[in-house]
């Protein structure tokens, strides 16, 4: 949508809070923008975004909803929901808002990402880890990509290909925690299943 100058600096700014990590100064800066243009389809999906980093889900939930009534098809907003609900493990919530998200922006990692995590933990893991591997394919050096993989593997009791992903992410970087921690529960996992 075309909003004056004014909206524009102001949607900047709360960007510019919400990378630093200043949740609330966005949000404040959001419902000014709301105010103005109450429908403000980018407005609502910062503000559901901001709530999402701040915890507060309900509202990261009733302001992604408001965006999605003002515009069905923003991928942005399905993909926020979609992440909502897998966040409280709403695995076939999830799923379907992710899904309308990849139909409006196919192919685009993340949203595959998410989506191949929902659809593994929604008891679908084989579609999960193909729709995860498609994603990794889009973006090969994507931690986040490779750790979900990883963990999904590893959960199915495929070891080596785990493994193997969990090593990857500590070449592109070596301080991830979350791949230091996975290879710690890994290896864990080896040792007691060879102790069978």
């Amino acid at each position: 949508m075309n909003y004056d100058e004014y909206i524009v600096q102001l949607l900047e700014k709360a960007e510019e809070y919400k990378a630093e990590g200043a949740f609330e100064k966005a949000v404040e800066i959001i419902q000014k923008i709301l105010m103005q243009e109450p429908n403000c389809i980018e407005a609502y999906e910062e503000l559901g975004d901001n709530y999402l980093s701040l915890k507060k889900f309900k509202k990261a939930e009733n302001a992604l909803l408001q965006a999605i009534k003002i515009a069905s098809k923003s991928s942005n907003a399905h993909y926020l929901l979609g992440f909502l609900y897998s966040n409280s493990e709403e695995w076939g919530k999830s799923v379907k808002e992710l899904k309308e998200a990849n139909k409006y922006s196919p192919n685009h990692p993340e949203i595959l990402r998410c989506l191949g995590w929902a659809v593994y933990n929604a008891n679908r893991r084989n579609q999960g880890i193909s729709i995860l591997e498609r994603s990794r394919n889009l973006s090969p050096m994507d931690p986040n990509i490779l750790c979900d993989l990883g963990v999904c593997y590893m959960n199915s009791l495929n070891y080596e290909e785990s493994q193997q992903m969990f090593e990857k992410v500590l070449k592109i970087d070596p301080n991830s925690a979350q791949a230091h921690e996975c290879l710690s529960v890994l290896k864990v996992l080896k040792a007691n299943g060879s102790k069978k």
